[in-house]
Order: structure tokens, then sequence, then C-alpha cells
């Protein structure tokens, strides 16, 4: 017979021993967070979503307790007796799991507050045991990870007490654990996964796609006529020459004369440096006559060098084709990599290609040149406002941008939020009299229609369930001004502020935002883009009738570009970065 000390008797043991060497405080707290993690935010989650983030919500709540604690027992507080201790903890215990059974029942319900705004159909149950389990699986994961940190910290500390104080080899010990930690994070497993996943993405992008043949047409950028090969404009640069509407396309739906678009685009393999990829766009524009044209669009892509044809579509039905827009790529990688491994690179070539464009649009004579204007996406909408020096264009300004979705990070958008005027939305502001800048989001504008415009005109596209825009640090431990009443119309009105979790709910809807229907999150849709163009633009000759025909038709191609049902989905994977 196997002895009662064998390996069957010390697995149950050691899972015994971690169980029982859990702190109460920890799960306490872990459990209280675990709870507020089922509350809505802004994107629906799965449930696989929905159980990674209550286990970190867990792990972070029971490291809270755990350091509070620490503290209490460190500052010598006194403890509670042993009989009043227990009775504590069992009451306790039956409040977190009295909190804990009741936020799982409800979770259904909170999601479909969301699905409902989202026109998505409803959830007949939010999985508590499946979403419990995965919460479980990823707790113990990061606990053995917070553990191994603590042995690491201990040995160093073990050693350098030899020949220092107790304490300061604590605090000694500790530090240069997170140091070691954070290195092997950041410069090891993060770096060599940047590099294989530019690798991956460089390999990817220069995948040539059968259904997009080079194009024979000498006025189109990579046919054998252009200065740049068709090879050499990337993925996704192929993508945008290829897709975009013909004048036959554009006619057939206005009833009016149209010309094709131009567009032109630059690879990262079509030169080594921003500057010179920049030079050869100028280049190219003087070849297919983009100047000829009477609008000018400046583009900066997402990170991968993806351009949203809901944005650059439509404008070019709005204006019959009478407009030209350029690109150049910065990155392979997605925009939140690329943001991370080089947060300078896409700004230094968004200014590039401005300097080149604005440099030379400047030299020709106001009456015989096209407007200018800006665009962006995401992190394109970011780099794209880093582009333009506002000091050297007040002698001669720009026409006017439009930027879709700015990333919390974006500079130039948070000012302009702060600077709102009183009892303005933050998810929606006002700025002054809208003269200058004006925010839009599904509902249009709070500025009417027909309040004059300066010189210069500014719309930002968003939407107030789009996380990538109002993810903040600070969420951690202060209420974000976009959580004031009332809330966005695609908010879910049981949205609350908890601290701590808050920020990690919304760090999930910003990794999962391009996932939502067309015209929620990070998902922007080309009837939406249609009203912000003409804000931007303010292309005349669209009576109501004809612009809702226009809205039907941008909707329909897109949906027809998206392949069969299952298509959305696919569509949408590339937005955002």
């Amino acid at each position: 017979m196997p002895s009662p000390h064998g390996p069957a008797r010390r697995l149950p043991d050691f899972f015994r021993s971690h169980l029982e060497s859990l702190s109460g405080v920890g799960l306490l707290l872990g459990t209280l967070f675990f709870a507020a993690s089922l509350t809505p935010t802004l994107v629906p989650r799965t449930y696989v979503t929905q159980g990674v983030l209550a286990g970190a919500c867990l792990a972070t709540g029971y490291g809270l307790g755990v350091l509070w604690h620490w503290l209490w027992a460190y500052l010598e507080l006194p403890e509670p007796r042993a009989r009043a201790a227990r009775i504590t903890n069992a009451l306790i215990t039956v409040l977190c799991l009295s909190v804990l059974i009741l936020f799982l029942w409800r979770a259904a319900d909170w999601q479909n507050t969301i699905r409902a705004l989202m026109k998505m159909e409803p959830v007949t149950s939010a999985h508590p045991f499946k979403v419990s389990a995965t919460a479980l699986v990823t707790f113990f994961a990061l606990l053995a990870l917070g553990r191994l940190f603590k042995r690491v910290a201990r040995a160093v500390s073990a050693q350098v007490r030899r020949v220092v104080p107790r304490r300061v080899a604590n605090v000694t010990g500790a530090a240069i654990a997170i140091l070691l930690f954070w290195s092997l994070a950041n410069n090891v497993f993060f770096r060599a996964a940047l590099h294989v996943l530019d690798a991956s993405f460089r390999e990817y992008d220069a995948l040539m796609e059968p259904e997009r043949p080079q194009p024979a047409d000498a006025a189109k950028t990579g046919s054998p006529a252009s200065l740049i090969a068709w090879k050499q404009l990337g993925r996704a640069g192929r993508e945008y020459i290829a897709s975009g509407p013909s004048a036959a396309d554009i006619r057939a739906q206005t009833g009016r004369d149209a010309q094709d678009p131009i567009r032109v685009y630059v690879g990262l393999p079509g030169a080594d440096t921003a500057r010179a990829r920049a030079r050869l766009a100028l280049d190219e524009m003087k070849r297919v006559g983009a100047f000829q044209r009477s609008a000018l669009v400046v583009v900066t892509p997402t990170g991968t060098g993806w351009i949203d044809p809901a944005a650059m579509d439509t404008v070019e039905y709005l204006l019959h084709g009478d407009v030209a827009s350029v690109a150049i790529q910065y990155s392979y990688l997605s925009s939140p990599l690329s943001l991370l491994a080089q947060p300078e690179y896409g700004a230094e070539a968004a200014r590039a290609l401005f300097a080149e464009i604005y440099n030379y649009w400047t030299a020709l004579p106001r009456h015989n040149r096209p407007r200018l204007y800006l665009h962006g996406l995401s992190l394109g909408a970011m780099n794209s406002a880093r582009s333009a020096e506002l000091f050297e264009m007040i002698g001669d300004p720009i026409h006017g941008a439009l930027w879709s979705g700015p990333p919390f990070e974006s500079r130039v958008w948070r000012a302009v939020t702060d600077a709102r005027n009183p009892g303005s939305p933050a998810w929606l502001p006002e700025l002054r009299d809208g003269a200058f800048v004006r925010f839009m989001n599904q509902n249009g504008s709070p500025v009417p229609a027909d309040a004059p415009w300066g010189p210069m005109r500014i719309v930002y596209l968003q939407y107030a369930s789009d996380a990538v825009t109002f993810f903040d640090y600070r969420d951690l431990y202060r209420r974000p001004a976009w959580m004031d009443p009332p809330y966005g119309p695609d908010v879910s009105p049981d949205l609350r502020w908890v601290p701590v979790v808050t920020m990690l709910q919304l760090a999930l809807d910003m990794s999962v935002s391009t996932h939502t229907p067309i015209g929620y999150g990070h998902v922007y849709a080309p009837q939406h883009y249609a009203d912000a163009w003409l804000a931007v633009t303010g292309a005349e000759g669209w009576t109501d009738e004809a612009l809702a025909a226009l809205k039907r038709h941008l909707i329909e191609r897109m949906r027809a570009s998206m392949g069969d049902g299952d298509g959305e989905k696919a569509a949408n994977d590339h937005r955002g970065g």
C-alpha cells in the first residue's frame, strides 16, 4: 500500500498549506474588487475577458489588502482579540459572499445595458461559473508571480543584511527586486516580443495580395509609371490605393460630374528615413497632379499604416472626387505597440510629411492652390495634431482638420477638453463659440451647424464609449470628468467609478474597443464621418435627402467591403492600429 506520506498525500497538503497562507484582509478587499469588476464600463465583455479582468482585480485587491495588513502590523497598532477576530472574519466572509453572489447575478443585466445602447442582442447569462473559474486561474497565476517577487526580495535582503541594518536591507532588497523584474519585463520579454512582432508584421506587410493587382493607370500610385513601386507600398498602402471609389462610382451615387480621387501613399520600404519618404510622396503628388485638385488631405495613418476607408471614401464622395490625399507609413506595429516602443517615431514621420507638403503649398499662389486639411484616426489623430506648428501657420493657416478617436495621450485634445465651457460635458465639449474647434459624436455637434467658423476648422469626432480616448491612468484614484452626469448616449446608466477597479476595467475596454458594432467604441461609422467632413470642408450642394442617400450608400459600401456576414469582425481588426 502507498505510504500515507507519499505523493498522493503531499499534493493536497501542498494546496492546503498555500490556501491557509492566504491573507484574510487581502481576500476581503480582493473579493470586493472582484465584485466591482462585474459592473459595466464602456464595452460589452465576454466571459473570458470578464474572467481575466475579475482575476486581475481580485489579485490587485488582494495585494492591497496584504499591504494594508503589513502596514498595520509594522506600525504596531493593536490587533483584535482571537474571538473577536473570528466573529468579525465570519461576518465579513458572509457579507463578501453575499455581495459576490448578488453581483454575479446582476452581471448579465449590467452587460445588457451596454448591449442595448449599441443595438446588440442581449445575453441571457453572464456565465458566472466560467467567469469565476477564469478569474481564479488568473488570480493564482498573478499570486505566484507576486510570491516569486517576494522570495527574490527576501533573498537579496538576506545578503545585504550582512553589511547594513535590517530595515535598510529590506528596502534595498525590495528596490533591487523591482528593478530586476522591471528590467526583465521591459528589456527582455517585452523587447523580445516586440522584435518577434515587428518581424512578423513586416513579413505580413510585404505579402502581395492576389486580389489587388498592380494598377495599370499611370495616374495611380504604384503603377508602372509611378515613382513608388507597387511592392514598396506595403499591405496597408496597397489596400488604400486599390480600395477607393472611382469617378463612375461617385457619379452613379451623386448624379453629378465627378473625378477619380487621387491617393498617394509611401510605405516603409519606399525609403530609409521619414524625411526621404515625405520627399518621395511630394514628388509623386506633383507627378499625378495632386495640387491641381480643390482639396488636399494630409493623412497620418495608424501604427500599421492603415487608413480608415470610412473616413476617406466619405470625403471623396462629398467633394465629388475633386480631392487628393497623401500618407506615409511609419511603423509595422499596431498603434498600442508603436506608442509603447516608438513613441516619437510616428510624430516624426507626420511632421516630416506635413513640413514637405506645407512648404510647397505655401509657395503656390493663394488663388490657385487646393484647400489643405489634416486627418488621422487614433494614434494617427494624435500624431497628425503634433505634425503642425500653430505659430508657423498664423500667417498662412491650413483650412482645417478632422481627428477621430484621439488617444488619451493626445496633448492637444486634452488641452482643448480641459478648457471647455462651464457645464459642457467632457465627452462632448464646447470651446468658446465653436469658431475654431468643435466636437462631434453620433448625434452631431452641440454647436449649431449654421454657427460661423473662423479661418481654420478643426473637428474632433469621438464616441463617449471609446476607451482609447477616455482612458486615463489617474482613474486609479479619482473620478474622471466624463463620468459626471449626464452620461454620453452610448454609455450605460449603471456605470459607476470605483477606485483602482475602474482603471483596470477601462484598460480592458481599450484593448477590445475595436470589436464593438460600427458607430460605437473605437469603430467610427461613415455616416458620422459625413457630418464631420461637411463641417470641416463646408462642402456645398448637398440637400438633406441627398446626404441621407449618400450615408445609406456608404454604409452599404462598407458592409460590402467586409465580405460575408462574419466580415465585420475581420474588417474591424485593423481599426485603431
